[in-house]
């Protein structure tokens, strides 16, 4: 989380991905239109700020190097030259595409893959919806509502409330129809066995998606969709997904093919894994910054995903999203821009008073108002915090009408200030390759695992291993260690 006040990326994203037209035959060359392709390199910066800025030089130059293998293969004209590709420094797992050849991946979903060959999968697939122009098939309305509802689970009437979260964002590049993500697999496996890959590559990184969606949830300790890692939400998976791949992959009749597992290991030796203590981590219910050395817990059930901009909260019973904003030593001036930044400059909010409080000895003041939506009135409280004289954070809170706090009230009264012993003992995750030795057992690697709770699971599903898998002397695996700062 980069603290700085809120600005969701400007609803023209959305427009660029309604500006192609409906998909055609794969048999027929086409080009990307300048217009489009303009638009979509106006919105990059945004986009790499937005998911925590580009990912390191000499890896995000190898992803190219992948990508542009697989984009030639597609019926784009210009071939590689039409696309660019783009690894960010994000702990999401996601990919995707943004019409005008735009394709994105990140750092969390290349550490999930475990050769070059599951790498091009991905990004063939992405390559597949620029190339089908499945974005024109989504309607206006319906990509708009989708929009505002990753983010707050609210379509609202005001300008800006639906875009509480900060996943709004990230939000902008959505779900596509089942139909659409069949075509855009078998694109992709046609794009890689083209291009001289195992055409098998995306069934198995499909199955080990599905195995760390299931994780994720657990380790959560939720079912639920929004303990769904951001790919598997965006591109929804099924176990007749995989099964279908597979089958794909046969129709080929290619046996084998490149891996390249290997280079590809060597390339994400070191990559961060989860969270940039630059911008905060999540460890369970809790989120730790250590550069601003301040700290709070979830409610139970809640989830949150850590964005470049702000932490993202949400459970059954309300959303909310934590940052800060321009601080000029006034509370209640700076809780009147938080509702603005909110529900819009230009609506009216009938606030209460704020009402001045102290949580762990840090001056803080809370208001709440009304709003209507078009599912109903909700709460909409802003909950701030004087951090120093020069800073202040709060929490813009949903609620259901006539519960105010509700479900947060314990997470307000959580944030506190880290000592700096708490503060330095925060270190990143990152995946570190090791050949396993003579006496090495999955038990033994997986008790080097940097986690503190399902270590053996974490290790068989980062290295793609089935349940009654075992590892043999000499192959290289990946393990997840801490790093240093």
């Amino acid at each position: 989380m980069k603290i700085k006040a809120l600005a969701a990326l400007s609803a023209s994203v959305a427009m660029i991905a309604l500006a192609s037209g409906p998909a055609q035959s794969q048999s027929k060359t086409r080009s990307i239109s300048q217009s489009t392709a303009a638009e979509a390199a106006q919105q990059h910066p945004q986009i790499v700020e937005e998911f925590g800025g580009e990912d390191d030089a000499a890896r995000s130059a190898y992803v190219r190097s992948v990508g542009a293998k697989v984009a030639a293969q597609t019926n784009i004209t210009g071939g590689a030259n039409a696309f660019r590709i783009t690894t960010l420094n994000s702990p999401v797992m996601n990919a995707f595409a943004v019409p005008g050849g735009y394709l994105y991946v990140t750092r969390q979903l290349v550490g999930l893959m475990n050769d070059e060959a599951e790498l091009a999968s991905v990004l063939g697939h992405e390559a597949g919806h620029i190339a089908a122009q499945h974005s024109k098939e989504r309607q206006r309305a319906g990509l708009l509502s989708q929009i505002l509802a990753v983010g707050a689970a609210l379509v609202t009437g005001s300008s800006q409330i639906g875009q509480l979260a900060s996943t709004v964002t990230q939000g902008m590049f959505l779900s596509y129809s089942r139909k659409q993500e069949l075509e855009a697999d078998d694109l992709g496996v046609r794009y890689i066995t083209a291009a001289g890959y195992d055409p098998m590559a995306s069934a198995s990184f499909l199955g080990s998606l599905g195995a760390a969606t299931s994780l994720e949830a657990r380790a959560a300790g939720r079912d639920d969709e929004r303990s769904t890692p951001s790919w598997a939400r965006t591109h929804p998976l099924s176990a007749d997904r995989v099964t279908r791949a597979t089958k794909q992959a046969q129709a080929t009749r290619r046996t084998g093919g490149l891996r390249n597992r290997d280079q590809f290991l060597a390339q994400i030796d070191g990559v961060m894994v989860d969270d940039d203590p630059k911008q905060g981590v999540i460890d369970g219910r809790t989120f730790s910054h250590p550069d601003l050395k301040l700290r709070f817990t979830v409610p139970d059930g809640y989830g949150m995903q850590n964005g470049a901009r702000a932490v993202s909260i949400v459970g059954q019973r309300g959303q909310a999203q934590f940052l800060g904003g321009a601080f000029n030593g006034d509370l209640s001036t700076y809780m009147a821009a938080a509702f603005r930044a909110v529900v819009g400059e230009n609506a009216q909010v009938n606030a209460s008073q704020p009402r001045s409080t102290t949580v762990n000895g840090i001056p803080a003041a809370y208001s709440t108002a009304r709003v209507a939506t078009q599912q109903g009135q909700v709460d909409l409280t802003i909950f701030a915090y004087q951090w120093d004289s020069n800073s202040a954070y709060h929490f813009a809170l949903v609620a259901p009408a006539g519960s105010g706090l509700g479900p947060f009230t314990s997470m307000v009264q959580s944030v506190g200030r880290l000592s700096a012993s708490e503060a330095a003992a925060i270190r990143p995750r990152v995946i570190d390759v090791v050949t396993v030795g003579r006496t090495d057992t999955v038990q033994t690697l997986a008790n080097r695992m940097a986690y503190n709770d399902l270590k053996v699971e974490r290790f068989r599903v980062l290295n793609g291993l089935a349940a009654n898998a075992n590892v043999t002397p000499g192959q290289k695996v990946k393990l997840v260690v801490f790093g240093s700062r």
